[in-house]
């Protein structure tokens, strides 16, 4: 994903620097700093943000490390090219989240926070079977489907968790290009998720057919609308019902940063996806269009084009 989005800006014409951990290898784009410890990675990190004209920030929710890095920038006087600390924050929580949401008029899984064994009792009876997960985790992690308290009650750890009903139908993306205002959704993605009780993210596929993928944007693009001045590319993950008109679609979760989907929506595109994230964070209608094909992408970042739409299969 990160070497991805710093190829895409590379290939724009625009100086890329990039933050690594000394232990990984070099992904071979840009300007590579390599960083050893926590201490050295904030004071690289500020220095970098205060000198860029831009700064994409690609961290997990958990733990406030999205949050503390969104913060570092503007505390440097840099500018963000990613939601800023208030989304972040709002997005970060799942329950936080839903809250929002609902309050908006945005239909959410009914759900409440869970902390414990004791709690139990408090769950609605008929609010199973749930689905399980932690306020602030990302890709999946920690996500599984529970049929009724008795299961509840074996996997609760007491860290506060949030149970929201689970609801069927098809997992979904929209990615969302986001300047001061414009909200630009790009094709809808299928989700592909581990059915062993645990919703482990195996990758995707895009785009979705219509009249389905424009119930995906729309959806996506009311759910941001209610977000605090959104910004950069934001991901919001969605189950779709089989009502054509939508009562049985809801907003499950809102990723305030760059997310996986990047990786397949740049092999459909026939523009750089980059560059229009960058025009449309100066609030410049992006130049993008799109194969006619269904690129179909995994979790760690590998592609496959389909060979009947364009051609012999490809892979990288």
């Amino acid at each position: 994903m990160a070497r991805s989005v710093a190829a895409d800006f590379a290939s724009a014409g625009i100086k890329v620097r990039c933050l690594l951990d000394a232990r990984l290898p070099d992904f071979g784009v840009g300007q590579i700093e390599r960083i050893g410890s926590a201490d050295e990675e904030r004071r690289a990190f500020m220095r970098r943000a205060a000198s860029a004209d831009w700064t994409v920030v690609i961290a997990p929710e958990f733990a406030g490390n999205l949050l503390r890095r969104s913060q570092w920038v503007l505390e440097a006087g840099g500018h963000l090219l990613s939601p800023g600390p208030a989304v972040v924050s709002l997005a970060s929580d799942k329950q936080k989240t839903a809250d929002h949401l609902q309050r908006h008029g945005i239909q959410v899984p009914q759900g409440v926070v869970i902390k414990g064994a004791p709690c139990i009792g408090s769950v609605p009876a008929n609010l199973f079977p749930v689905v399980i997960k932690p306020l602030d985790g990302c890709g999946s992690q920690g996500v599984q489907k529970v049929q009724d308290a008795s299961q509840l009650r074996a996997i609760l750890d007491g860290t506060p968790q949030r149970l929201e009903r689970f609801v069927p139908g098809l997992a979904a993306s929209v990615a969302v290009l986001c300047g001061p205002e414009l909200l630009i959704a790009l094709p809808a993605c299928e989700q592909r998720l581990s059915s062993a009780g645990h919703f482990a993210y195996l990758g995707g596929r895009t785009p979705l057919p219509e009249p389905v993928a424009l119930r995906a944007r729309k959806l996506a693009l009311r759910a941001l609308r209610s977000f605090p001045n959104p910004f950069g590319y934001v991901g919001v993950d969605l189950i779709l019902g089989t009502d054509p008109n939508g009562r049985d679609d809801f907003v499950i979760e809102v990723n305030p940063r760059l997310t996986t989907s990047y990786v397949g929506l740049r092999a459909l595109c026939r523009s750089n996806l980059a560059a229009a994230m960058l025009a449309v964070a100066l609030d410049q209608e992006p130049a993008l269009c799109w194969h006619d094909g269904v690129v179909e992408f995994s979790a760690d970042g590998r592609i496959t084009i389909d060979r009947q739409l364009w051609g012999p299969r490809a892979e990288s």
